[in-house]
């Protein structure tokens, strides 16, 4: 196996043309676009659903110093590979060998187009408030509706990368307003007694223990991370590379305060139990209870603006990943066709098929929004843990460090990124890490593929190692899925 670092080629810096370039404005957009979907509106019930007010606590300064970490590493990252695109499979990549860097660009890719699968039937559960034959998002009226939502995206983003990430731009504003609305509107309203009332969630004999509860919150909050590393995707459509760091920690900490301050202030408007019990976007219950069904209208609606954006944004993304590993040999190359406006219209063409054809999927498996997400968010642990560890291992080496430079704070944040991504896989369980292998697997074929098109050696004895190991555990999950032995949609 090729673990040693691998320098950067040219071709892994991608030239793009300046009509496609993006300023800082639109990064920052396009990290809180693609993290601010769904989630937030239904953080109130998935957290309680699981938890008490402490465990949530916990939960969030877990989570605030795993993403933080990360958020370090993909700053680093971009200055000191700045040859390297595509951020999380490219570092994979150049630390650990090509079999690990693909598999860092294929998790991400099925991360971002199976999240907006749960963004359209989030959306369509949302409308159902105002027309009920959509149901919880999954009846064929709402994969109708999202179908057509999903390729009026799809010709939105063939007139032009740009043009779409300024349709994100816009949309990212007018999302966020409703929800510090709605921030000041419960802050005032916060009842300390409620929120006390079972402070620790021992009280309720359906939570467990503290741990118990701490676990039930990781993907949650995962999921409402993810896109994190939108502006290190898009590095090679940078105006200024600078600019990726920034927008990364602009994006970050501006998500954070949302996050925790939606999660927590609520607890203190509605008890655990009814929170648990809320239809989804539950935020929309718990300002209904403020100040009456207006809130619910309100939110509702936001949620439909929301996502849309949200939608844009993780279209681009899961677009863009194989792209550039078209590009640069780690996927076949019809992923790397642009159109004439620099789209990559083969890659999105590919992608925007897989969303309908999982759309369609839900109708007959009847798929809910959380196990959806939760699938997402156990598929992006790979390109997370590894960018982590890479960053490691940068700082170990010393590789890309000046003399006499201090390594001590990147080895530490590399450190605890890749403890924390660890730690998510434990806290996943084993039904969704099952389907993620079964989506893992297939990705196989296409490595090979590509591995033989640039006429280079397949498998060297580690990788094929694990690749037969992926294959082995695949099975085994699609049979204890078969038999109903393991059930994650």
């Amino acid at each position: 196996m090729a673990a040693t670092d691998i320098p950067s080629a040219p071709a892994a810096s991608i030239t793009t043309p300046s009509q496609t370039k993006l300023r800082l404005g639109a990064l920052t957009a396009l990290v809180i676009g693609s993290m601010v979907g769904s989630g937030v509106f239904s953080l109130p019930q998935n957290m309680a659903a699981g938890a008490g007010p402490l465990a949530i606590l916990i939960g969030w300064g877990i989570t605030a110093v795993g993403m933080l970490a990360l958020v370090f590493v993909y700053q680093s990252l971009a200055v000191r590979k700045p040859r390297l695109d595509a951020g999380p499979y490219a570092y994979a990549k150049a630390g650990f060998g090509p079999f690990i860097g693909f598999n860092s660009a294929w998790g991400y890719w099925i991360s971002a187009w199976v999240g907006n699968v749960s963004y359209a039937v989030i959306v369509f559960s949302a409308l159902s408030y105002f027309y009920p034959a959509f149901g919880d998002g999954n009846t064929w009226q709402a994969v109708l509706g999202a179908s057509i939502l999903l390729w009026l995206i799809h010709i939105l983003i063939l007139a032009g990368v740009r043009q779409a990430a300024i349709v994100n731009l816009v949309v990212t504003i007018a999302k966020i307003a409703p929800i510090v609305l709605f921030i000041g509107i419960v802050a005032v309203a916060f009842k300390v007694d409620v929120f006390n009332a079972d402070f620790s969630g021992l009280g309720n004999a359906n939570l467990g223990s503290i741990m118990t509860q701490v676990k039930s919150t990781m993907l949650v909050t995962l999921w409402v991370f993810i896109g994190i590393e939108g502006a290190s995707v898009f590095s090679a459509r940078a105006e200024r590379r600078n600019d990726i760091a920034t927008a990364t920690v602009l994006g970050f900490f501006t998500c954070l305060a949302l996050y925790a301050l939606v999660s927590l202030l609520s607890i203190g408007i509605i008890s655990q139990p009814e929170l648990a019990g809320l239809k989804n976007p539950s935020m929309a219950g718990v300002l209904e209870t403020v100040v009456g069904p207006w809130g619910a209208i309100l939110i509702n609606l936001a949620l439909v603006v929301s996502v849309v954006g949200a939608f844009l944004s993780w279209t681009l993304l899961a677009a863009e990943v194989p792209h550039v590993a078209g590009k640069d040999g780690t996927m076949p190359k019809f992923f790397a066709h642009e159109s004439e406006r620099g789209v990559p219209s083969t890659s999105l063409l590919v992608t925007n098929l897989l969303v309908q054809a999982f759309l369609i999927v839900t109708l007959f498996a009847q798929s809910t929004y959380q196990a959806l997400f939760y699938i997402a968010s156990a598929a992006i642990l790979v390109p997370y843990i590894f960018s982590g560890a890479y960053a490691a291992k940068l700082a170990i080496t010393g590789k890309s460090y000046g003399v006499g430079e201090s390594r001590n704070g990147a080895l530490l944040m590399g450190f605890v990124a890749t403890i924390y991504g660890l730690w998510l896989v434990y806290a996943a369980g084993l039904s969704y890490l099952f389907m993620c292998a079964v989506l893992y697997a297939p990705g196989i074929v296409f490595y090979i593929w590509a591995r033989r098109e640039n006429r280079e050696r397949v498998f060297h004895p580690v990788e094929a190692a694990l690749a037969a190991a992926l294959v082995a555990v695949s099975l085994y999950a699609a049979y204890e899925m078969w038999v109903g032995a393991v059930s994650a949609l």
